[in-house]
């Protein structure tokens, strides 16, 4: 009869108690979804630190194997929290201010992206070749992630546990260790300045609109 897979936690319990193999079970569990939430976060600019910022949050699960506790968290949760701390240190260490406040960037004035519309819609299905829609979407990702680095910090953070690793906002506020509300805040005007920058960057049809 087949049996499940163990939890995080018994993989955890396991490897505090010598299992080396537990180890290696959540590294393969959670390798790839740390590897580009960290990616992500750093932004272009500082890309070439993933590795470093990688290896170095799993080294503080190797040094907290013994005395690790859920605490109301996932490991997952806790994963990305230790994740997230590596890259503050690594922004604060490159000389960059970080703010944790919710409505950094919000002002008077409202935001916009640093970037003027590149191109149309695509054609309806079907209307076009499929290699030309294809390279549209292609770009459009990569446009999305040029406006993901224009979010401040808390907001990209929020915004790529949700929606890029599909933690709930509970977790979400769990990993930043902020309140439910400010989560929920973070959340909310990363989606408006996701919007707002992708509206811009895809400039809607002649005599059209964005919908």
């Amino acid at each position: 009869m087949a049996t499940s897979d163990p939890s995080d936690d018994a993989l955890m319990k396991a490897y505090a108690a010598g299992d080396a193999a537990a180890f290696e079970q959540l590294y393969r569990r959670h390798q790839a979804a740390l590897y580009r939430f960290v990616r992500r976060l750093l932004g272009a600019s500082l890309s070439a630190q993933t590795d470093e910022v990688f290896q170095d949050t799993w080294l503080r699960v190797v040094n907290a194997r013994a005395r690790w506790e859920p605490q109301g968290a996932t490991f997952r949760t806790w994963l990305f929290t230790l994740a997230h701390h590596r890259v503050i240190d690594l922004l604060r260490r490159s000389g960059r201010e970080v703010s944790v406040d919710a409505f950094e960037g919000e002002g008077d004035e409202p935001w916009q992206p640093e970037a003027t519309a590149w191109q149309h819609w695509p054609a309806p299905a079907g209307a076009a070749p499929q290699g030309d829609e294809l390279a549209f979407w292609r770009r459009a990702g990569e446009k999305l992630l040029d406006c993901l680095e224009q979010l401040p910090l808390p907001q990209r953070s929020a915004f790529l546990l949700h929606h890029d690793d599909g933690l709930t906002l509970d977790e979400v506020a769990h990993a930043l260790e902020v309140g439910f509300e400010t989560a929920k805040t973070r959340l909310r005007y990363a989606m408006s300045k996701l919007r707002t920058c992708m509206g811009a960057y895809l400039e809607p049809v002649q005599g059209g609109g964005l919908r």
